[in-house]
C-alpha cells in the first residue's frame, strides 16, 4: 500500500499586518479574511482573521484548513482579551492507509460479499501489522489481506484522536471575557512561492520589442488558501530559503533611477489588483507588465577566455540589448525571473529563438539578454607568438578573426579577458576599451558575407 507522509521544512520569519475584514462564508473552507505574502525563495506570511466564540477562562479552539507545511513555531494569535496557553499542530492526515496504521493491536470488523448471491458476512479480526500488507488474527488463524480484487471492506468501530481530515491547529487559549472575539492567526510555510516569467516578443527591422510579464505562483503546501488577498514581495530576504545563482542575462549598468512603486524596506511589493484563490497543487499566472515598442537591439558577443586560442571557429552569442530606464525603455524594476524571446518569421508567425534568467534589475538599467548561438557568426582567436621578453615577462601576439554569413553588415562587440597582473597593449589593429582590470573589448564591424581581422600584441608578467 502507498504511503502518504507529510514533512515540515524551514521558514523564514517576517512580520506584517493587515487591517480586519469581514469574514467571507464559504463553506468548503474554515479559513476566514485570508491575506498571504509570498516571497520569491518560497517562504510565505499567511494571516487568517477568525470570528472566534470563547467562554471566560480556558478555551481549546481548532483551526482547520491551515498549511500542511506550517511552521507551529511561528504561529502567533492576536485578539482582544486572548493569551495562549499551548498550541499542536495536527499533520496526520486521515487516510485509508493512516486508519490500519492506527489500528494495529485493535480489532475492526472485515465484511465480506459473496460475489456469486451477493451476500455479506460479518467477523472481528486483530491487526497484527500494517507494514507493507495487513496481517489480521481472525480467531485462531493468521490471514493476511489481499489486495486482490475481491469485495472485501473493513469496518473500524471509531476514529483515532489524532487523525485529521484536514491540517488542523489546536490552540489553548485563557479569555478574559466570553464572547465573539475577532482573531487573528498568523503563521509562516514554505511550499507556497511565485517567480517572474517574461515573453518578449522582437521586431529587428523596427528595433523595438513588446515585453509582457507574468507572475507564477505555485502552491504545493497542502491546502488550499480561499479568496486570500494577495502581496507579492520582489527581493531576496534572508531566512530559510536559497538565493539565486549568478545568472547569465547581463546588466550591463545599474540602474537608478525610481518611480511609485511600493516598497517594504528593501524590497518592492507588487499586490495582486483582485482577491484570488490559490489551490493546492497548481500554477496560477497573472499579468503584472505589458509595454509596447520598447527600444531594443539585436548584437554580438564574443569573449575570449585568457589568451588562449582555438582550433575551430566558435560562434559568436546572439544578444537582445534594451533599457529598463523611464525615458526610451521599460520603465519599471524587473524582479528576477526568465525571459523567453520570440520574433516573426517571414509568414507573421511568432517563434521562439531563446530565453535566459536576469536578475533582480533597478528600474534604469541597461541589459544585454543573451539568446543563444549564432549561426552565421563565428570568431577563431589564434595565438600568432608568444616570445620571453625576460625573466617574467611575455609578448603575445593574437589574431581574432571574425566571419559573418548574413547578408547585412554586423557589428561584433569582442572581449579578451583574464588580462591579470601588469598587462599592457603593445600594438593593435583596432582601438580597444578596457572595461575592467582584467577585461578589453573591441566593436569590431564585419561586413556582410566577409571577415574582419584584429590583432592585437600583449606585454604580460607571466
Amino acid at each position: 500500500m502507498r504511503r502518504l507522509v507529510l514533512a515540515l521544512g524551514p521558514v523564514m520569519l517576517v512580520g506584517l499586518a493587515y487591517p480586519a475584514l469581514a469574514q467571507d462564508s464559504d463553506p468548503a473552507t474554515a479559513q476566514g479574511d485570508v491575506a498571504v505574502t509570498i516571497y520569491n525563495n518560497g517562504q510565505s506570511l499567511v494571516q487568517d482573521a477568525r470570528q472566534l466564540s470563547v467562554t471566560r477562562g480556558r478555551n481549546r479552539i481548532e483551526f482547520p484548513d491551515v498549511s500542511a507545511r506550517i511552521r507551529p513555531e511561528t504561529v502567533t494569535l492576536s485578539g482582544a482579551g486572548l493569551s495562549i496557553v499551548e498550541q499542536n499542530f495536527d499533520f496526520d492526515l486521515l487516510t485509508p492507509d493512516k486508519l490500519m496504521d492506527k489500528a494495529v493491536g485493535q480489532s475492526v470488523t472485515l465484511v465480506r460479499t459473496n460475489p456469486a448471491t451477493g451476500a455479506e458476512k460479518s467477523e472481528r479480526a486483530k491487526v497484527l501489522a500494517a507494514n507493507g500488507g495487513i496481517v489480521l488474527q481472525i480467531g485462531d488463524r493468521i490471514e493476511v489481506l489481499r489486495d486482490d480484487g475481491l469485495p472485501v471492506r473493513t469496518v473500524f468501530d471509531r476514529l483515532p484522536p489524532n487523525l485529521r481530515a484536514r491540517p488542523t491547529l489546536s490552540v489553548t487559549v485563557d479569555a478574559a471575557e466570553a464572547g465573539a472575539v475577532p482573531a487573528r492567526l498568523s503563521y509562516l510555510t514554505p511550499n507556497l512561492g511565485w517567480t517572474a516569467d517574461y515573453v518578449a516578443l522582437f521586431d529587428a527591422a523596427k528595433g523595438a520589442m513588446d515585453l509582457q510579464g507574468w507572475v507564477t505562483l505555485t502552491n504545493t503546501t497542502g491546502t488550499t488558501f480561499t479568496n486570500a488577498r494577495t502581496l507579492l514581495v520582489a527581493g531576496n530576504p534572508n531566512g530559510g530559503g536559497g538565493g539565486f545563482t549568478r545568472l547569465a542575462g547581463t546588466m550591463d549598468s545599474a540602474g537608478t533611477e525610481s518611480n511609485d512603486r511600493e516598497r517594504l524596506g528593501d524590497y518592492y511589493l507588487y499586490p495582486l489588483p483582485a482577491r484570488t484563490t490559490i489551490a493546492n497543487a497548481q500554477q496560477k499566472q497573472v499579468s503584472f507588465l505589458d509595454v509596447k515598442g520598447a527600444p531594443a537591439k539585436s548584437t554580438y558577443e564574443f569573449t575570449n577566455r585568457w589568451l588562449g586560442s582555438s582550433n575551430d571557429p566558435v560562434s559568436a552569442a546572439s544578444v537582445l540589448r534594451f533599457s529598463t530606464s523611464r525615458q526610451g525603455g521599460l520603465g519599471d524594476q524587473l524582479p528576477a525571473g526568465t525571459i523567453r524571446v520570440y520574433m516573426r518569421d517571414a509568414r507573421g508567425d511568432p517563434q521562439f529563438i531563446g530565453e535566459n534568467r536576469i536578475d533582480h534589475t533597478p528600474m534604469g538599467s541597461a541589459m544585454s539578454l543573451r539568446t543563444g548561438d549564432a549561426f552565421d557568426v563565428k570568431v577563431l582567436p589564434t595565438i600568432v607568438s608568444r616570445t620571453r621578453k625576460g625573466d617574467s615577462r611575455w609578448v603575445t601576439k593574437m589574431k581574432y578573426t571574425l566571419s559573418n554569413a548574413r547578408p547585412g553588415p554586423i557589428t561584433v562587440q569582442l572581449a579578451q579577458d583574464g588580462l591579470w597582473g601588469d598587462v599592457r597593449i603593445v600594438d593593435e589593429s583596432l582601438k580597444s576599451e578596457r572595461v575592467s582590470a582584467d577585461r578589453v573589448e573591441w566593436q569590431v564591424p564585419v561586413p556582410a558575407n566577409g571577415k574582419a581581422d584584429v590583432t592585437v600584441t600583449f606585454d604580460t608578467r607571466y
